[in-house]
């Protein structure tokens, strides 16, 4: 006889455990199936340990910075061990007081260790048991993609997950790949001592960024010391223990790269496979991703669908807004419970970093509107000088009738903090005018959205500090 619960979630990422922890606010019992480590990709192998890695080579950076300034040395050697042992520890507080803890301190909410799987539209089994559910929530997440390119099954290589369990640090490192993960661990490994190559099949990194953050941030890696090549095929890999080897074509010309390891990130594919989706009733893309409407309804009836496995966006944020969403609609039917997606904000953790929220430029006029747009280089921010940060840009997109704000893209430093406040003006649909308006704090880099709002109307290079 099987168990019989309100929700069953598959998955205990960022986007189970909000959806459950909504379940129990919403007075239902959540039981959650989970095969591998509790809290998911973000926690584990995604966000926190990579930041973590990344804002350590930041502080490195700042160091060489502060020597050039006259300020310490800079530039003394990296000790892995302790860097490692230091992401180490930040992932297992968190998974600890963010995850284990609620897990056991909210009553209602079940944890089922192994891999759950659809047997009919009601019903998952679980390491031989049977777990009856009258709403599903599919929560699996995602797991990097692995391309076909001849030689690679029988070559090293990592991918992100592997990168950041690595002790020590190879002296130089082919990326196959230029959008999110490859340029964010890219730029770590540079900065840490590694000899980086990045290859992008496209005409510049970062392909669905507008151009002119994307290109800002090539500009910048390029700057300090890392070889980005683009428009580049890679036709075989080869390589083992000792090294490897990549053949690239590139304008009718072969070459051939040699480098001590492999990194290959090339984006994101669903952890959907053998979780008996077709037994349901559910639908998938030709990649695998569930097919959701607007409440994350999949075509099954009682079963949702949120996260990564449903494509889109891949932030933890949207995930478990998505798994809220869903819950809510599970619970309340007719609530009419969708998300603001013009709204919500992303960043990359490079240096500059990229920010990013509402509609880019083509977008905009694909959507009916007629677009105005100013692009601002981050050296007009005062507070750029000061911090002695000044690459990037800032590039404003609006509604020309109306003045609204519709898209924020920026590259700069800090620029993961700056979108949050572009974020809350597409949010209370404030315009251009609105935000020029709005007194910042002097220097700041947040001045940066004023002056660049500004710019619609008037010529920034001519405003005094402090200027309205």
């Amino acid at each position: 006889m099987a168990d019989t619960h309100d929700i069953v979630i598959l998955g205990s990422g960022s986007t189970a455990f909000a959806a459950a922890l909504r379940a129990h606010a919403l007075g239902a019992r959540a039981l959650m199936i989970e095969k591998s480590v509790l809290g998911g990709t973000c926690i584990n192998w995604g966000c926190v340990p990579s930041k973590t890695l990344i804002h350590a080579a930041l502080f490195y950076q700042e160091g060489k910075l502060g020597a050039r300034l006259g300020v310490g040395s800079g530039g003394g050697p990296v000790h892995i061990p302790r860097l490692m042992a230091h992401k180490d520890e930040v992932v297992g507080f968190l998974r600890k007081s963010r995850y284990l803890d609620i897990l056991q301190s909210v009553p209602g909410l079940e944890l089922v260790r192994g891999t759950g799987r659809f047997v009919a539209p009601d019903r998952v089994e679980v390491e031989g048991r049977s777990i009856r559910g009258g709403r599903f929530l599919v929560a699996v997440g995602g797991a990097p993609r692995i391309p076909r390119i001849p030689g690679l099954d029988g070559t090293p290589f990592l991918t992100s997950r592997g990168a950041l369990l690595l002790r020590e640090f190879p002296k130089s490192l082919v990326i196959v790949g230029g959008g999110v993960i490859a340029l964010e661990l890219g730029q770590m490994f540079q900065r840490l001592g590694t000899r980086v190559t990045v290859l992008e099949r496209g005409p510049r990194v970062l392909p669905p960024v507008e151009a002119e953050p994307a290109l800002a941030v090539e500009e910048a890696l390029r700057n300090e010391g890392m070889e980005i090549i683009v428009n580049v095929g890679v036709c075989s890999v080869a390589g083992d223990a000792a090294g490897v080897r990549v053949e690239t074509e590139r304008e009718g010309r072969r070459e051939t790269l040699a480098a001590e390891r492999l990194l290959v990130a090339v984006g994101t594919a669903p952890a959907t496979s053998g979780i008996g989706l077709d037994a349901a009733g559910v639908a998938t893309d030709s990649r695998g991703f569930i097919t959701v409407d607007e409440r994350m309804r999949t075509t099954a009836p009682g079963i949702w669908a949120a996260g990564d496995c449903t494509g889109g966006m891949m932030i933890a944020t949207m995930g478990a807004r998505e798994g809220i969403v869903a819950v809510d609609d599970m619970l309340t039917p007719g609530c009419g419970c969708t998300i603001d997606r013009l709204s919500i904000p992303m960043a990359i953790f490079t240096d500059p970093e990229v920010g990013i929220v509402g509609l880019g430029e083509a977008e905009a006029r694909a959507a009916g509107y007629e677009v105005a747009v100013n692009v601002m280089p981050v050296s007009a921010i005062p507070k750029a000088h000061v911090t002695g940060h000044s690459a990037g840009v800032i590039k404003l997109v609006a509604d020309r009738a109306t003045g609204r704000l519709l898209g924020a893209h920026l590259t700069c430093h800090r620029g993961a903090e700056l979108i949050n406040e572009a974020a809350l003006a597409i949010r209370l649909r404030a315009t251009v005018q609105d935000l020029a308006n709005a007194l910042h704090v002097y220097p700041s880099m947040g001045e940066g959205l004023r002056l660049c709002a500004q710019g619609f109307s008037r010529d920034v290079n001519k405003l005094s500090c402090c200027a309205e």
